[in-house]
């Protein structure tokens, strides 16, 4: 993901999630993100210039149909439209703001696989936080995936759905070759991963990953572990950690990758 603070078809700008355990969860995301000498994050969740990337809300009966998954908001030309082009293609309707006039303001789905996502506009360059570093040195979504048995089927329901243009990614199992997909944005970059289970992502659950950056990705696995969490999958290259997909300590599941 180039830059997740642009506006554009199919950009996510930001996830949020309703979990139980509220307190503990604060806790155990507070002191997982924020490791390294120049923390990456602020204690509140915000990245480290004070832009919202992510919010943790306290589950409530308002979110009662909402599934334990850090949802991903994603912008896309008419949220309606998607909408009904995702109820098409066997998707669920879990949430629909509409104005009074009956045109759509966001929506929150499930795909058939499950996996749930918001939909937002596009959102306008004066909406955006002013950001003086780079993006890669912020707190920030750096990428998402979704691993899914039918990943031909999702590939295509979300380039109907969002808008998403699709590069083939070549992959390997054992002596086997295939494709994974990179969904790109309007603006031709990379916006999200669709891969198959298989191969070094056999066993993933098929839910969207939401990947952050962390200071210290070994301090922060160790945290994961202290605060109840666990971690599903770590690779290593040079004795030096990649990427790791956890469990926080209600279930919900997400990637860390090194700042």
């Amino acid at each position: 993901m180039k830059d997740p603070f642009v506006p554009r078809v199919g950009g996510v700008v930001s996830a949020d999630i309703a979990v139980p355990e509220h307190e503990r969860e604060v806790r155990f995301y507070s002191r997982v993100l924020t490791t390294g000498e120049v923390p990456l994050w602020r204690e509140d969740l915000m990245n480290n210039q004070g832009a919202p990337v992510i919010g943790l809300g306290a589950a409530s009966p308002e979110y009662g149909d909402l599934p334990l998954q850090w949802m991903p908001h994603i912008q896309v030309a008419d949220v309606g439209a998607s909408v009904t082009s995702a109820l098409d293609l066997g998707g669920r309707e879990l949430m629909h703001r509409k104005d009074e006039d009956g045109n759509s303001q966001w929506a929150v789905l499930l795909d058939p696989n499950g996996a749930a996502f918001g939909l937002i506009p596009v959102v306008s360059a004066e909406a955006i936080p002013p950001i003086e570093a780079a993006a890669a040195s912020v707190g920030r979504i750096a990428w998402l995936d979704l691993t899914v048995e039918a990943a031909e089927t999702t590939r295509d329901f979300y380039r109907e759905v969002v808008g998403w243009s699709v590069q083939d990614v070549d992959m390997r199992d054992g002596d086997e070759q295939y494709a994974d997909y990179s969904m790109l944005g309007g603006d031709g970059d990379g916006a999200a991963g669709v891969c198959h289970a298989r191969g070094g992502n056999r066993g993933l659950p098929p839910v969207w990953l939401i990947y952050l950056p962390v200071g210290d990705l070994a301090e922060s696995l160790r945290i994961v572990r202290e605060e109840g969490g666990t971690v599903i999958k770590e690779t290593a290259t040079d004795s030096q950690f990649a990427y790791a997909v956890i469990q926080d300590p209600v279930g919900v599941s997400l990637g860390l990758v090194p700042g």
